[in-house]
């Protein structure tokens, strides 16, 4: 039946009317793709590696370690000596989103001489032992300062060369008892040698008097937590707060502390991650 009159309007007008909770059509959103970009380095015990975080990342951790970003997004990271078999780069984005590279750490080949009929150095002596703490203290302190260098972003340069006489990572057994291992790259030179920066810093320990062990002691800054450290030096030439060019000389090969001879020994550290300075500057150019 075909109904008239205002009934008809009425019904005409309730079929033309939007529903009450009607929702508009909504379009699925796509956000850009985000990754890590390239990597300079290997990852291995012992080495650094360059990188580029994601567009937008607002936190970055490896390992649930938090890491620092530049500005343009670059960020450096490292792997102690005996870091683990994996790590996790993870990167928090501002929208929320996380994006994770997963790392397998390749072990590093260190020298190892077993020593089955040879005891640990004895203790060491009252003297030794009186002026350590206040020597650990000044190299603690100046690990802790981070300035605003970007030496980090360089290709590093051998602060000396020469024979290697002492490799990153050797260690020594004693009757089944492992000692320390060794936490630098030694460089046999003739004491007065000129010593260089391997990368642009900022002096943050110059000893102004022999260290125990280390000798005349001297450390820069790199940025990005990097740092490096010359031991046994004869002279050192800069001081705490100079802003450093690389291939600036800095000191002078010696015997100073605990050395049997003249020689450079050039320790790295990252976040207090023990890495090789030869990984770190490639193959000597003699």
């Amino acid at each position: 039946m075909i109904r008239t009159g205002r009934g008809a309007l009425l019904a005409l007008a309730v079929l033309c009317m939007p529903a009450a909770h009607a929702q508009p059509l909504r379009t699925s959103t796509l956000l850009p793709p985000a990754a890590f970009g390239p990597f300079t380095g290997v990852a291995r015990q012992g080495a650094l590696l360059l990188g580029t975080a994601p567009a937008g990342t607002t936190q970055l951790t490896l390992d649930d370690m938090p890491i620092e970003v530049a500005r343009d997004g670059r960020f450096l990271i490292a792997f102690d000596r005996d870091a683990g078999p994996h790590a996790s780069l993870v990167a928090i984005l501002a929208d929320g989103r996380r994006v994770t590279k997963e790392f397998d750490v390749a072990p590093g080949e260190w020298r190892i001489e077993r020593l089955d009929r040879v005891a640990r150095t004895p203790v060491p002596d009252a003297e030794f032992e009186r002026r350590r703490p206040a020597e650990l203290e000044q190299i603690k302190a100046a690990r802790l300062v981070h300035s605003d260098a970007d030496g980090w972003r360089q290709r590093f340069i051998w602060p000396a060369t020469g024979r290697i006489s002492g490799l990153f990572g050797a260690q020594r057994i004693y009757r089944g008892e492992p000692g320390a291992y060794h936490g630098g790259v030694d460089i046999a030179k003739p004491a007065g040698a000129p010593v260089v920066a391997p990368a642009d810093g900022v002096v943050i320990l110059a000893a102004p008097s022999p260290f125990t062990l280390e000798g005349n002691l001297l450390m820069i800054d790199h940025g990005m937590g990097l740092n490096s450290a010359f031991l046994h030096l004869s002279k050192i030439e800069v001081r705490v707060g100079d802003h450093l060019r690389q291939g600036q000389e800095i000191g002078r090969v010696g015997a100073t502390g605990r050395a049997s001879g003249p020689h450079l020994h050039w320790a790295m550290m990252w976040q207090g991650r023990r890495i090789d300075p030869m990984r770190v500057a490639g193959a000597m150019a003699q």
